[in-house]
């Protein structure tokens, strides 16, 4: 009898064991919906604001694009200080910088060996100068990622149109990879072809954007030397350009797009590089480019022109709060400073932003969801947590939920910012906000894409409950922050 009942109490505690131990059994997360961010992609939208710098002979002769016949003996920039350009950068909160390197003049602001259309046959530093490793060195003083614009349309090259300038163009990126690295970004946009001084023929020539380069080629050049940089173009293959130059990513963002039709140069794909594509076969993020000046040179007549922080700050909500990365372009001026004017609104835009967004007021909250995948592992709370790692996340089958979060008293709520785990993918097609007014849920704001970063602007409201409606999905729901402001 009591070894009977010893048997008995001996199967009750390992039937509760196994019972414990597959309760607490870990869930597998979602599988990523394909196709996913690369880990360099990753870091790009981490970074969220990056600097343009256009510098060049254009700055001296108040143009926008050179015709390739100017003097390099005009490129004279008396007080140049490369340090205040990146320490103004810094400040302000970039995390890179992009340079123009070669604009569509031919021009180079480093003694490149393969031309001497360079600063080589400048005053400037006695000829001895070299702008591109002066910045590339202060980025990396002040922690600064250094990135290159290099345009493959060069108005002052002879040989411009023929293979031969293609083997140029690739002897002047590996001289620029091999000598200022590390690069994380190389830019080149759709400028390509037309009139031009091309050695003293001053003629007009056309190239087929699709194919003259050798793209491909090209750019597996420059991965063999920088495995991990970003590509800009129009298409990619890196990250896209976002359609216009109003600093404005789509109220639709999504960072996919299929890319086998598009190419540097190709007009009339505007929306759609402002969109993307939901069903986009590659993973091609949008970069916001837009200059904190009518033109992307300095000119002295644009002084009074500068964008306002107001102005920035709307930029940055419909750039980096649609989910993609902006590249706020601020050009030296004939000095080879950043304009006091330009640094004033810079300064105004940080304060503008930490000030919007000083206190993320979910701390301590608590948070509920609709559902959540297995037990512990993805429960709501981990959407509040801090850490980017970590996410909230349904089962395989549910594609629309929701959070609840309730605040430790009653806030003025103004901005709610949502997150997805790129890694993972990009899922949410359809969401919505509400809050808790007058005893009962009020909607407030509803929106589509979220992807890397998603800020939702409201009408100041007083409230103590917030909750995310997740309407529509393409996969299950995997969000990693929620913030209220």
């Amino acid at each position: 009898m009591g070894t009977d009942n010893f048997c008995v109490r001996k199967f009750a505690i390992l039937l509760n064991f196994l019972l414990l131990s597959c309760s607490m059994k870990e869930v597998a997360p979602p599988s990523p919906l394909l196709p996913i961010p690369t880990q360099s992609q990753l870091d790009w939208h981490d970074m969220e604001l990056n600097a343009f710098v256009h510098f060049t002979t254009n700055t001296f002769t108040d143009k926008e694009w050179g015709f390739g016949d100017e003097p390099p003996s005009i490129f004279n920039p008396s007080e140049f200080n490369a340090e205040q350009w990146i320490t103004t950068f810094k400040s302000a909160g970039f995390k890179g910088v992009i340079l123009t390197c070669k604009h569509h003049d031919g021009f180079c602001l480093w003694p490149s060996r393969y031309t001497n259309h360079s600063v080589k046959q400048t005053l400037w530093r006695d000829g001895k100068g070299d702008v591109i490793k002066e910045v590339a060195a202060a980025c990396r003083k002040y922690g600064l990622s250094f990135g290159i614009y290099v345009s493959p349309w060069d108005r002052n090259h002879k040989d411009y149109g023929t293979p031969a300038y293609v083997e140029y163009y690739r002897n002047q990126l590996t001289e620029l990879f091999e000598s200022y690295g590390p690069i994380f970004e190389m830019w080149f946009d759709g400028a390509n072809g037309g009139d031009g001084y091309y050695g003293g023929t001053r003629e007009k020539r056309s190239i087929a954007g699709a194919t003259y380069y050798d793209w491909p080629r090209t750019l597996d050049l420059v991965r063999r030397m920088e495995p991990n940089v970003i590509f800009f173009s129009d298409a990619g293959p890196g990250v896209r350009w976002v359609g216009n130059e109003k600093g404005m990513a789509g109220e639709t963002n999504w960072n996919t797009i299929s890319p086998d039709t598009l190419f540097a140069g190709k007009g009339g794909i505007e929306q759609l590089l402002n969109s993307g594509s939901e069903n986009g076969t590659s993973w091609i993020p949008a970069e916001v480019d837009v200059s904190i000046r009518p033109g992307w040179f300095y000119h002295q007549l644009e002084d009074s022109l500068v964008k306002s922080p107001r102005q920035l700050f709307e930029i940055y909500l419909n750039s980096v709060g649609r989910g993609s990365t902006l590249l706020l372009n601020v050009p030296p001026d004939r000095r080879g400073l950043l304009h006091e004017q330009d640094i004033k609104s810079l300064k105004g835009f940080r304060e503008l932003v930490d000030n919007e967004f000083k206190t993320n007021i979910t701390k301590d909250s608590e948070v509920t969801a609709s559902s959540t995948r297995g037990k512990n592992q993805f429960t709501a709370s981990l959407v509040i947590d801090g850490d980017p790692e970590t996410y909230w996340a349904t089962e395989n089958d549910v594609v629309n939920g929701s959070i609840e979060i309730v605040l430790k008293e009653e806030k003025v709520v103004q901005y709610v910012v949502l997150q997805e785990y790129l890694p993972l993918g990009q899922r949410v097609k359809v969401f919505s906000v509400e809050t808790w007014t007058n005893n009962q849920w009020t909607p407030v704001a509803s929106g589509t894409t979220i992807g890397h970063k998603r800020i939702i602007r409201i009408a100041p409201t007083s409230t103590k409950k917030i909750r995310i409606n997740f309407l529509e999905a393409k996969a299950s729901l995997v969000i990693s922050n929620i913030e209220v402001y």
